[in-house]
Order: C-alpha cells, then sequence, then structure tokens
C-alpha cells in the first residue's frame, strides 16, 4: 500500500469521483480507476460505491480516510526531511491562513520572509478556522493561522495573540468616539455580523447574540454580511455597526473612515493561534517563517493599533461637530 495510492484514493473523495480527481492529479481516467482498483483488491473491500450515479464511501472508505490522511502527511514529512538535508533554505512551504486575517499584517509577514528566504516558494490558503486546521493536518500545509484553539491529539496550536473585540461604527455615528456605560445602550442598533458557518470562529450573529443574552438582553436587529470588507463599507456608510477586532479595521481607524465605542460592560475577545501537526517536520525555512509569524503578533504593530484609539476618537468628535454645523 503506497502513498501514490493512498492519495489517490483521497483524491477522489474529497472531488467526488474518478473525472475529477483525473484533472486534478493529471492522470487519465483509467488510470485512476486502475489504482483504486488495485488498493480495493490489496484489502480486499470496496473503497467506494456508486449510489445515484454519484461516487460515495463505502464503509470501509469511511474508515480508511484518516489513515490514509496520516500516512500520506508522513510521506510528505519523509520527502520534506530528506530535501532539508540538502538545503538550509528549502522549500516549498504552505501557510494556511483564516480569509480575516489575510490582511496587512499578512502582507508584511511574508514580505520579510520573503525578503529573508527568496528561493523558497511560499504558497498560501485562505479557509476557515476548522478547514485551516484540517489542511495542517492531513499535511497539505505546513503552518496555519486561525481564531481559538481547538482539540486535537494530532496538532500543535499556540496562542500568538488574544485580540479584544471592539464596537464599532461611522466616524458621524452619535457614539462614536465616546463611552457607553452598558452593552444595553446599543440595543437598537443594527449590527452587521458574519452568517453562521460550520468552522468559522469570527464574529458571527450568534455570537453577538450570545454577547447580549448574557447581559439579559433579546433578539437583535442585524445584517449577515459573508465578506469582512463589505461590513465595513457598509459601516462607514452609517448602515449599521458591528464587533471587530482591532486589527481588522486598523487602517480605517488611522485614516479616520471608521470609529469605535467604548462599552463599559463588554469585555470580549477571540485568539488568534498559530497550528502545526504534532510530530510533523518542519524545515528551517518553515521554523523561521513560524519565527517571523511570532514576532509580528508580539511587536509594537500590533500593539500601536490600541494606542491609535485616542486619535481616532478625537477624529470622530470632529466629524460629528461637521456633521452638527
Amino acid at each position: 500500500m503506497d502513498s501514490e495510492a493512498l492519495n489517490t484514493f483521497l483524491t477522489v473523495y474529497r472531488s467526488g469521483g474518478v473525472s475529477s480527481a483525473a484533472k486534478i492529479l493529471h492522470r487519465s481516467q483509467p488510470a485512476i480507476s486502475r489504482r483504486i482498483a488495485l488498493l480495493e483488491d490489496e484489502l480486499g473491500v470496496p473503497l467506494f460505491e456508486r449510489i445515484s450515479g454519484r461516487t460515495r464511501l463505502s464503509d470501509a472508505g469511511r474508515v480508511m480516510v484518516p489513515y490514509a490522511e496520516r500516512a500520506v502527511a508522513a510521506a510528505r514529512d519523509a520527502e520534506d526531511a530528506v530535501r532539508a538535508l540538502t538545503r538550509s533554505n528549502s522549500g516549498p512551504v504552505a501557510l494556511a491562513v483564516v480569509g480575516t486575517l489575510a490582511g496587512g499584517g499578512l502582507a508584511t509577514i511574508m514580505k520579510r520572509f520573503a525578503r529573508e528566504q527568496p528561493d523558497v516558494e511560499l504558497t498560501l490558503r485562505t479557509a476557515t478556522s476548522a478547514e485551516v486546521s484540517g489542511l495542517i493536518r492531513r499535511g497539505e500545509a505546513t503552518i496555519g493561522l486561525r481564531y481559538d484553539i481547538s482539540r486535537s491529539d494530532e496538532l500543535d496550536y499556540e496562542r500568538l495573540f488574544t485580540e479584544p473585540l471592539q464596537a464599532v461604527c461611522a466616524p458621524d455615528h452619535p457614539c462614536a468616539g465616546s463611552r457607553v456605560a452598558r452593552l444595553a445602550d446599543l440595543r437598537s442598533e443594527r449590527w452587521i455580523a458574519f452568517p453562521e458557518v460550520p468552522g468559522r470562529r469570527e464574529i458571527t450573529a450568534s455570537h453577538v447574540f450570545a454577547l447580549f443574552q448574557t447581559h439579559g438582553l433579546g433578539e437583535l436587529n442585524w445584517t449577515a454580511v459573508d465578506s469582512l470588507t463589505a461590513q465595513k463599507r457598509l459601516i462607514e456608510a452609517g448602515l449599521g455597526i458591528a464587533l471587530l477586532g482591532r486589527s481588522h479595521f486598523a487602517d480605517e481607524l488611522r485614516s479616520s473612515t471608521l470609529a469605535t465605542i467604548a462599552v463599559g460592560d463588554l469585555a470580549a475577545h477571540q485568539d488568534i493561534v498559530a497550528v502545526t501537526r504534532r510530530g510533523g517536520f518542519l524545515s528551517m525555512a518553515s521554523r523561521r517563517l513560524l519565527e517571523i509569524i511570532r514576532a509580528h503578533y508580539t511587536s509594537d504593530d500590533i500593539t500601536a493599533v490600541g494606542r491609535s484609539r485616542g486619535k481616532t476618537q478625537a477624529a470622530a468628535r470632529r466629524a460629528r461637530a461637521r456633521r452638527k454645523s
């Protein structure tokens, strides 16, 4: 049972059929079918079934998936380890990141890495938090950045930064740059949040509701928006407010296109964590990338977001004054 056969099995499973797997692996359909047939003969059981014209995993196939994923990932580790013996800056390095973390900070990280390791091929994929962990577990990515620590015996999680969440509004909002005593004071606002999606750890509508419920408040007016950029544009236009991590609107704070509302009884945050596979091989280049990521999340660039709040509040007060005049 070789790793290529297991990788073929996983590709058929993930792509939903032989024809799709053939395109992904750049092989002919008969070659893919033959590889699966040989694997099934070796195991003595069918791994797939045809149900209503679609390729589905058999019971044996479902049992096989996690073992195949680990075996393929281990084979990739072995290949990477051997390559690392010949070059200190060996690659490739694959980074998987939650979409809302793929902003200016990530660009800074990647630029620094590319400058230090010009011969390493660095690739980037965006996904939900659960998908990031899945990519790391299967060996399809080397390092992951996601929200919150999830339980797994196969993965190592390292908390990089605990990011406070703030109420964000337009600069000319009546409460912009000021403070309200209680979250209840914002109950009548229209809230903007991500829709509930399995595996997403960003602040979804359900999380906003849960915060209000812990304060003894009921239902809210809210709008589901699947894009962080779109959320910020709607907030700028005065069409709602949101709870966002400070790094998500750092640029808008500096340019005074968004403002914050301090909430006396609000204590909400989200953890940004790095994910690697437990026992997995990390090349020198991968370890260097992880060091750069750690340095970024403990740097002045992150803490400066908080320090900019005072300037933003002053700008918000000026915007309100212009609106009233």
